[in-house]
């Protein structure tokens, strides 16, 4: 039977967690808004509807949703020609797809943004598909991301394994009924991973790599 990999990006395989922070700090800073980073980096992984509105507060001028990701993405845009691949992170898909693990990729980035995350892993060879923001209604935390993974990988969830670095990522997968494996590499505390529902943590791609004969990828 086949097997799938299902990716989460940033922070996972290109190190933009941080990036993310600055540039919505920025934008919330232009809108009127203090809000801290700290907050901002435990709210990345989220879509960024969802992300204004778990920072923001349901009492927010919701009006004003579409100005703040608006500003977010053109301040994360100038970024795109120059977007770091966290280590090993392509050759880790090239070496599942070459062990016959469909590779997909499940992430709340579209558009010119997720070209540009690919271009920077650049392993599309490896990529069998790719589940992004367009694609379902709600992001992570709820399952469907990794459900519509699955779909494209025509892989049911117990022949399949979600990588991922934020607490939203490992409550969807678990949600979605598959294993899943948690990196260092975003930022968030390997506690914090577990409790969401993490069953194996490393440090980042590199570490999976250099132990994938022994990790749940075996």
């Amino acid at each position: 039977m086949e097997r799938a990999a299902v990716f989460d990006v940033d922070g996972t395989l290109v190190d933009t967690n941080h990036l993310h922070v600055t540039t919505w700090w920025e934008a919330f800073r232009q809108a009127g808004h203090r809000v801290p980073m700290h907050a901002i980096h435990r709210a990345v992984g989220l879509g960024s509807d969802d992300l204004v509105a778990h920072l923001l507060g349901d009492d927010r001028n919701k009006d004003r949703d579409a100005e703040l990701s608006a500003a977010h993405k053109a301040l994360y845009g100038q970024y795109f020609d120059r977007l770091p691949a966290l280590q090993d992170a392509g050759r880790l898909l090239r070496r599942l797809d070459l062990r016959g693990w469909r590779v997909v990729l499940a992430t709340s980035a579209s558009g010119a943004e997720l070209d540009a995350l690919r271009r920077a892993i650049g392993a599309d060879d490896a990529i069998a598909a790719t589940a992004s923001a367009d694609d379902v209604e709600k992001g992570k935390p709820a399952p469907e991301p990794v459900e519509h993974a699955l779909e494209l990988a025509e892989v049911p969830a117990e022949r399949a394994v979600f990588v991922g670095d934020t607490v939203w990522d490992m409550r969807a997968g678990t949600r979605a009924g598959v294993r899943c494996v948690g990196v260092l590499c975003g930022g968030i505390p390997r506690a914090d991973l577990e409790e969401a529902g993490a069953t194996a943590i490393y440090a980042d791609p590199a570490e999976l790599l250099a132990s994938l004969a022994e990790s749940p990828l075996g």
